[in-house]
């Protein structure tokens, strides 16, 4: 586990980021508060979805879009 003061931390950061990645990092206030860095990881994009099969075509799904905005116009 690597400790750092908080200004070591502040002028580093880019360096304490890295290392969290692989091993265990604290960061420790004068006044004696303790903080542990923990990387959060994410697998690919939050826009990656799971397909979903359908019957609907193309005109189908046009038709569906057309009927709402005509809806909403009047």
């Amino acid at each position: 586990m690597k400790v750092y003061t908080y200004s070591q931390a502040r002028q580093n950061l880019s360096q304490v980021l890295n290392r969290a990645k692989t091993e265990d990092v604290v960061i420790r206030r004068r006044c004696g508060e303790v903080f542990a860095i923990v990387p959060q990881h994410r697998s690919g994009s939050p826009f990656d979805v799971v397909g979903v099969k359908t019957k609907a075509t193309t005109s189908d799904i046009l038709s569906a879009v057309r009927e709402v905005r005509s809806r909403q116009t009047r």
